[in-house]
């Protein structure tokens, strides 16, 4: 019978485990964080990073753009 309890106490430690790894990798999020975290924080970050990156691009794009102009004016004297 001692078996018997141990091995269910197991089994709900287990599955409260499995429910709150479950429910982080579902919203992709590092599986040990708080699932009860409010969205607006977590939307708050990701949004900051897309910025950040959009603003890689755009700053690739001009830099590629000026050395290509530049190119056209040596070809164009």
């Amino acid at each position: 019978m001692q078996w018997m309890k141990k091995f269910l106490v197991g089994v709900v430690i287990g599955l409260l485990l499995g429910l709150w790894f479950g429910v982080n990798i579902g919203k992709n999020r590092p599986f040990y964080a708080n699932p009860f975290e409010e969205v607006t924080e977590i939307a708050k970050e990701k949004g900051k990073e897309v910025v950040q990156e959009g603003k890689e691009v755009v700053q690739e794009g001009k830099k590629a753009l000026r050395d290509k102009l530049d190119e056209d004016i040596k070809q164009q004297q």
